[in-house]
Parts: C-alpha cells; structure tokens; sequence
C-alpha cells in the first residue's frame, strides 16, 4: 500500500545520543550527547525516557514552537508497552499515540503523521522513537550480567532518543510518499541475526514501492534502510537481485553501519540496531545533506524485527516488518 502526500513537509529534527554513538562518525550531527548509559538516571528504562523527552524539547526549541502548536505526538520503541515513550510524553501533556514497529517504527510514526496532516485533520505532528542498548538487551536477549558472547552476525542496539516534526507549512524537504511494510517470514529463528530476518521485509517493501509509483532504483539519490547491519545489508542486496531482479547496489546504504566506527567500535558486531539507529543517522546526517541540498531524493526503508522472547523460547519464527518513506528537497 503505497500513498502519495500533496502538503506534508518537514519542519524540523533533533537526535539525542548515547555514549557509543557519541564515539562514532556522526556525533557532529547530533543535538545532544551523554556520556554514560544511566544518563543521569536511576534505571537504563529511565535513561531512555530521559533522553526521548530532551529529543522532543529540543525539537520545540529549534522550531520555536509552544506545546499548544503541537496537534499530536506519535511515539514507540522496544519497550514493553512503549514504556519509554509513555514517560517521555507525558511530560508535554499532547495527545498521544502510541505505536510499535521494532525496529520501523520511526517510518510508521512518519507514516501515520503524514496520513493525518494530508488529510487536514491536524496541522503539525510530532513523530519520535527511542532505544537503549541496555534495557533492550535486558529484555530481548539474556540478563546483561551474564555477560554471554554474541556471533559476529549480532548487532547492537543504538542509544537515543530522534524526533520529527511534520507540518503542513512549507519547507524545503517534503513528505513525498510511502509504502506500508507486510510481514513477511521466510522461517528464520536466530535473535542474533537480525539481519538475515528483516532483509526480506526489506526487499518486499522496496519493490513495491518501486512497483507502484513506476520507479527505477535510481530515482532516488541514496536508500536507506535501518539497522541490517554488514551481513544483513548484503543480504538485502542479493536478495533483490535474485527474487525481484533489482540492482541497489549503486546508491544504497545502511544506517546500521554507518552509525558506528566499525573498524574501531568492535563492541558493535555488526553495527548498529534498534529504533533510534536510523532516527540518529537519517534525522542527524541525512536531514543535514537534504537541508544543504547534497541530497534531493532519499528513500528511507526502517526494518523491524517483530521480535518475542516468549516466542523465540517456544521455538517459533521471528517475524520481520520494513516501512518505506520518501523525502524530496523542493
């Protein structure tokens, strides 16, 4: 399902980030940095909300915007029941919508944001996500104080908290169009390789939207997708070629691997994962080359894995999600 928007623009974005993120080659563009994983907080599920609610009054801030501009705020992140984002927007007292989409889930908040400006039901729309490496290990994987090795296929989940501002006032960088992912399941069922579970959700939603607006891969100057990492990003790549017989390989690339020093930031696998990777990278970097016109047309692909433990203990498939956005310099 793919949409086309007439008068969705983007007004502003800020990108708070973590200690290892702040190590990496982007930390130029982020708005704020900390340097510990508590970040000031008592609990690493505090220290998410913490830096989702500095993402978002940063945002007003750089928009000059009073809380009462703002029609609606629409939030997730791995949490159980989007924890982080729940305490985070709270604080500002907008109405609220709380999703889920893993690791997609910033596509989805665009998504929705979008869908309901273009309809004129709102006139501006907050959407934002966050992730901790720390509380999400806690929760998906093993205790973190069990310390137990990963594969070199894992990645590791970014720290953050990224937030959009979507606006029908005119700007430089509109909403173009997006798709909405399927979920697909190809029968993968290791956690630690997320890669390899969310490259077919990729491709899939790729391909249709190429399909339906009647595109070639070049149309755009860059696609982006999430956090697929090194194996998983190659994964996308053959896959494309082989089931749907399109070649990105020219103008494609991974914000999995390029939020981290891979070279250097061995603690990282793969590269980076989680909801705020691809928030830090196409709300921090991306937002930056669009604005300065180095890039005009960017086809934003988040991948999600829709990840359960208790599934995963009961040895059942990891299903996968990948959520498409276009912006395009007017």
């Amino acid at each position: 399902m793919t949409y086309k928007y007439d008068n969705v623009y983007v007004e502003n974005t800020s990108t708070v980030a973590g200690p290892y993120e702040a190590k990496g080659p982007l930390y130029k563009y982020f708005d704020k940095t900390f340097d510990e994983l508590y970040n000031g907080e008592k609990s690493w599920e505090l220290a998410e909300a913490k830096s989702l609610e500095d993402s978002i009054s940063i945002l007003l801030k750089k928009s000059k915007h009073k809380k009462t501009d703002i029609d609606c705020i629409i939030s997730g992140d791995l949490m159980n029941q989007i924890t982080s984002s729940c305490y985070s927007s709270q604080k500002f007292d907008f109405p609220f919508l709380g999703i889920y989409s893993a690791c997609a889930t910033s596509c989805e908040g665009i998504i929705l944001g979008s869908t309901m400006i273009d309809s004129k039901k709102v006139n501006r729309v907050i959407a934002a996500t966050s992730s901790h490496n720390m509380s999400s290990e806690k929760q998906f994987r093993n205790p973190t104080e069990y310390g137990a090795p990963k594969p070199k296929t894992a990645t590791f989940t970014a720290t953050g908290g990224a937030s959009i501002l979507l606006s029908n006032v005119k700007s430089d960088i509109k909403v173009e169009s997006s798709t909405i992912g399927r979920i697909i399941d190809l029968g993968q069922t290791d956690p630690l390789h997320m890669g390899a579970v969310m490259a077919p959700a990729a491709a899939d939603t790729i391909s249709r939207h190429l399909k339906d607006l009647n595109r070639t891969p070049d149309y755009y100057d860059l696609i982006l997708t999430g956090d697929l990492g090194t194996y998983g990003k190659e994964i996308l790549i053959d896959y494309l070629k082989t089931e749907f017989n399109i070649d990105i390989s020219a103008n494609y690339n991974d914000c999995g691997t390029m939020l981290y020093d891979l070279d250097n930031q061995k603690e990282v696998l793969a590269g980076g994962s989680g909801p705020v990777c691809s928030a830090l990278v196409n709300y921090g970097l991306i937002y930056n080359k669009l604005k300065k016109k180095e890039v005009k047309k960017v086809l934003l692909v988040t991948t999600g894995a829709l990840f359960s433990p208790t599934m995963v203990y009961q040895h059942e498939n990891i299903l996968s999600i990948a959520h498409a956005v276009s912006l395009e310099v007017i």
